[in-house]
């Protein structure tokens, strides 16, 4: 597959402008037929969304990478040469665009070759320039141990969750369970993250969002709150980016 894309800081607004003119399939208009009531407006929803549309286009294997994408255009998070870990790796979207980012294939042979590391509890398709740790628990002992192993220096310069639990449909409890996620990650990040390193961190809004990023907050001198616009309307996500990261340092947030 070939993972170079274009820039999309420029592309949102023509996506989404053109999102009313796509042509519906004719297969997918008969299934709409079968369908009633949110299983109909989800397919409908679908099949009009330019990112669906944008992600077969550019061999992605999943819509969240045009997330990625805008955010790093606009935030310089990636950049070739740099060592990455993929929590919530599956299936492997945000690990495409980081192995083009960081140049892990050695595609630019004027530029640093970085390292791409995946991990997640599902099974996760091999991808060239990226390695995988798929069926491990990142809160275990054992798969932090592998991962300073496999990190070419025992420490990534940016870690980034797309991780979320298994919904359970009471919002607030789903909630708290990805803010303890993020938590455990940031726990995490004192042995295996670089010093003015990156984390990048899918939450769901809830009363405590706040208590995560305050966390960041004592360890990262840059803390900015961010709704990519490829993130649905609807959704209740969130990412925090953390740049600079650094024990014990409190800094004021940026919107």
């Amino acid at each position: 597959n070939n993972y170079d894309c274009p820039k999309w800081g420029n592309r949102y607004q023509r996506l989404v402008s053109t999102s009313l003119q796509c042509q519906r399939f004719h297969t997918a208009a008969g299934h709409l037929k079968s369908k009633t009531g949110a299983e109909h407006r989800w397919l409908e929803r679908h099949l009009k969304d330019p990112f669906v549309r944008a992600t077969k286009q550019h061999n992605y294997r999943c819509r969240s990478a045009f997330k990625l994408l805008e955010i790093d255009d606009k935030h310089k998070v990636l950049r070739p040469g740099l060592s990455v870990i993929d929590c919530g790796a599956a299936p492997g979207a945000w690990s495409q665009v980081a192995v083009q980012r960081v140049n892990a294939l050695g595609t630019d042979p004027n530029a640093p070759v970085g390292f791409v590391l995946g991990v997640d509890l599902l099974h996760i398709s091999p991808l060239e320039g990226a390695v995988f740790l798929p069926n491990a628990d990142i809160t275990d002992p054992v798969t932090l141990k592998k991962i300073q192993e496999l990190l070419p220096t025992e420490r990534a310069d940016v870690i980034l969750s797309d991780m979320a639990p298994n919904a359970t449909g009471i919002r607030e409890l789903d909630h708290q369970k990805l803010i303890n996620l993020c938590l455990t990650l940031l726990d995490l990040s004192q042995s295996i993250l670089r010093p003015r390193g990156i984390i990048l961190c899918k939450f769901w809004d809830g009363r405590e969002a706040h208590l995560l990023q305050n966390r960041l907050m004592e360890h990262f001198q840059d803390v900015r709150t961010i709704k990519p616009q490829s993130s649905r309307k609807e959704s209740a996500e969130i990412y925090y980016l953390a740049k600079l990261y650094n024990h014990g340092v409190k800094h004021q947030k940026h919107r």
